[in-house]
């Protein structure tokens, strides 16, 4: 029986992911248990925050647990933010079914935990300077990845920038070469017409592209790898050139700056770092009931 608290967000990873976690990890049973004899043991597990963290994913930590035949009760959820030693989440049952998903489950919350930490250390950089920016993670997850990362990032307090090609518009330079003798104006055009409903991204390199593509209708100028100075002379160039256009920073944002580029102006910051974030530690108790 799974006991849960409200949770900030729903649980990401179904039941057969999870299941299939645990087959990769204990693919015929855990052998050192079975052979100690003390699977049918009573046992009690905790999860525990070793420092301090962001939580994520303790939602699916729990189920995990859950499904390898334990009781839980989900103490923190996802969006939590954790002192060294608050509880995650605490499990009874046999000792078997705890071994068998205490490294997953852990392994799990760390992974997830380390990217909404970082998440909400932009987040809260940012948003002391400028309190309505936003904070975007890209499509550029670990492969196979993704469901866990987006949650991550989502507890940590950013939004998901593209969760892949199918849904936003983002016209890159590398589309722009096969139109070399399109007008701007006329790309936007054709985008319109094609999806009426959706944004006009446009990622460029420099402040005239910039302002070209502002001035031929795009919704957003995603300016790529910009120094916050560069982004505070953007904005001030679509003042009055363009003053409905948001201007997006993109590229190497992370804690140390997101500040200097919520101080020049923009409205979204573009990033990835959170996906490659260290993990933070998860300590485990694990004994007999």
């Amino acid at each position: 029986m799974l006991v849960m608290l409200p949770a900030a967000l729903p649980t990401a990873l179904p039941d057969h992911v999870l299941d299939a976690l645990l087959a990769d990890d204990v693919p015929f049973g855990d052998l050192t248990t079975h052979a100690l004899g003390i699977s049918g043991q009573p046992a009690r597990m905790t999860l525990a925050a070793r420092d301090r963290l962001v939580v994520a994913l303790s939602e699916e930590a729990a189920r995990l647990v859950e499904r390898s035949g334990a009781a839980v009760t989900l103490l923190a959820g996802s969006g939590a933010a954790l002192a060294p030693g608050d509880p995650i989440l605490e499990a009874r049952g046999p000792a078997g079914a705890l071994h068998r998903a205490w490294k997953v489950a852990q392994t799990l919350l760390e992974i997830a935990s380390g990217i909404a930490t970082t998440t909400r250390a932009i987040v809260a950089a940012a948003r002391a300077v400028a309190p309505d920016i936003a904070i975007a993670c890209t499509r550029k997850t670990v492969p196979g990845a993704k469901a866990l990362s987006i949650k991550a990032i989502m507890a940590g307090g950013a939004v998901p920038h593209r969760l892949g090609l199918s849904e936003t518009l983002l016209v890159f330079e590398e589309h722009r070469r096969f139109l070399k003798d399109v007008a701007p104006a006329e790309i936007v055009a054709r985008l319109r017409r094609a999806v009426p409903e959706k944004k006009v991204v446009v990622e460029v390199a420099g402040l005239d592209e910039g302002l070209a593509w502002a001035q031929a209708g795009a919704d957003v100028i995603q300016a790529e790898k910009f120094s916050p100075e560069a982004i505070a002379a953007l904005v001030a160039a679509l003042k009055n050139a363009a003053p409905a256009t948001i201007v997006a920073a993109a590229g190497g944002i992370g804690p140390d700056n997101a500040a200097a580029y919520a101080t020049a102006g923009a409205r979204v910051l573009v990033t990835s770092a959170p996906y490659t974030a260290k993990p933070r530690d998860v300590q485990v108790t694990l004994g007999p009931a």
